[in-house]
Parts: structure tokens; sequence; C-alpha cells
């Protein structure tokens, strides 16, 4: 784990007061069009935040701002307390991601994926160690000197998993991740994220499953057109609860 983001892991239960993700008054305008309007989101470390919403609400554009992928109209987006905008090859070395389609080489096995990302992170680690990461995020060990090409989604969220593992990433981003998946496939990408969140990871994911955002977040965001109109803690509500809550949201945009 980075010296930064290990500082500021709660030594007991509960929060730390310094989030790995922080977004203050985030703010997206394409011309006309407001893609985020003056969002306010802090993700610690252990947390794993759930942003829940429709097509077109903001959750994708808020992810692709804490990875530097455009810039805000206004507003700040942080990660271990740097600007994005600013530092933004320096925050780059406390995050992965994992898109809704993974994006490995095709021709590379597994082994060497991770073998080539994590070198790109500036990591060099022997074979023994990176098959372990590989075993530690999921993966079968014969299917490490396979090629993704014949991986299935779940297998290469996997590898993502590990090349997260192995960069000792602070945040873990993630875009749509159990869409397509069966519900093997989708619970063990669960556990994974428990795993992660154990090690003090803070996960931000925006997803349409709110099963899976009830069953794996710590807390859950309702966004729509652009605006964090409500969060909640998993821990205070049920299912029905968490349904019946998103639907009057939708229902009043």
């Amino acid at each position: 784990m980075t010296q930064a983001v290990a500082e500021a892991v709660p030594a007991a239960s509960g929060l730390a007061k310094q989030p790995v993700l922080e977004a203050r008054s985030l703010s997206k305008r394409y011309g006309d069009q407001e893609a985020l309007s003056e969002l306010e989101l802090r993700v610690h470390p252990g947390e794993i935040y759930c942003l829940l919403g429709p097509n077109g609400a903001g959750k994708t554009t808020t992810i692709n701002l804490f990875l530097g992928f455009i810039e805000p109209t206004s507003g700040t987006a942080l990660v271990a307390g740097l600007d994005v905008t600013t530092h933004g090859i320096e925050t780059k070395t406390h995050l992965a991601y994992i898109p809704e389609q993974v994006m490995l080489y095709r021709n590379l096995t597994g082994l060497e994926n991770l073998e080539y990302f994590t070198a790109l992170a500036g990591k060099r680690l022997g074979s023994d160690e990176l098959r372990s990461i590989l075993g530690q995020a999921g993966l079968q060990a014969d299917a490490a000197d396979r090629r993704v090409s014949g991986y299935s989604k779940g297998m290469r969220q996997k590898v993502g998993i590990a090349i997260a593992i192995a960069k000792e990433a602070g945040a873990l981003l993630l875009d749509e991740p159990t869409s397509g998946l069966d519900p093997k496939a989708s619970n063990e990408f669960s556990t994974l994220l428990d795993g992660l969140r154990d090690r003090g990871v803070a996960v931000l994911m925006a997803t349409h499953d709110l099963f899976r955002a009830k069953e794996t977040g710590t807390r859950v965001g309702i966004m729509r057109q652009g605006r964090l109109s409500t969060e909640m803690s998993t821990a205070e509500i049920g299912h029905a609860d968490l349904e019946r809550i998103y639907l009057e949201h939708m229902h009043d945009a």
C-alpha cells in the first residue's frame, strides 16, 4: 500500500478523516449540457461506494474526472489529497481502473498482462509473486499462461483486480463491473471487492445493479440528471428499501 494511503487507513474501526477520493463542487458541462453539477463526494479507505442511476445520470463522468480522462468545468477532483488536474501523473499511481470491458492485450497471457501493467506502474515483481497475486485475485493457476483472448469477462476482471493488488492502489474505480456477468461470476467479483475493502482500498463503483450495490457496498449514492440526489449507508436499509428509494428518485426526475 502506498504511504499516502497507508497513513489514511484508520487504526481502529470507523472511517479515516482523509478520504482517498474526494469531489468538491465538481461540475462538468458540454456546451449547454450539464453532465455533472456541484458534486460533493468522499470515499474513504476500506469503503465501497456505489453510484446508482440511469444512463446519463453522471456516474461515468464522475469516474472519468477522477481518472483525469476529462477536465472539470469547475470544482476539484482529489485523489489522496492531490488535485487531479494539476497532479495528473501522480494521482494515477494511487488508482486502478476496471471499465465495463476490461482492456487487456489479447495476444498476451494473463501473467504477461499483469507483468506489463505492473512494470508500467514502476513495479518489478518476479514471476512467482505475480502468479501468487493472480491467485489472490481468484484466477485459476492454469489460466495464468493462457492468452487473454480466450478469457471470459469474469477472468479479465480478475486480472484487473490483480493489477490493482500489484500496484498497491489506494483506490479502485469501476464502471458497470457486473454487467454481462452470470450470477456466479458476479458473486465471485463481489467477494474480491470485499477482499480489497479489507486491505483498506477505497472503491468507487458505478452500477445499475441494485442488488450488488446493497450486498457489496458500504454506502450508495443515487444520481439523476448530473446531481447526487441522496446517499445512504447500506447497513441501514434493506433490499426493498433501496429499490423503493431508487424508484422514488427516478419518478421525481
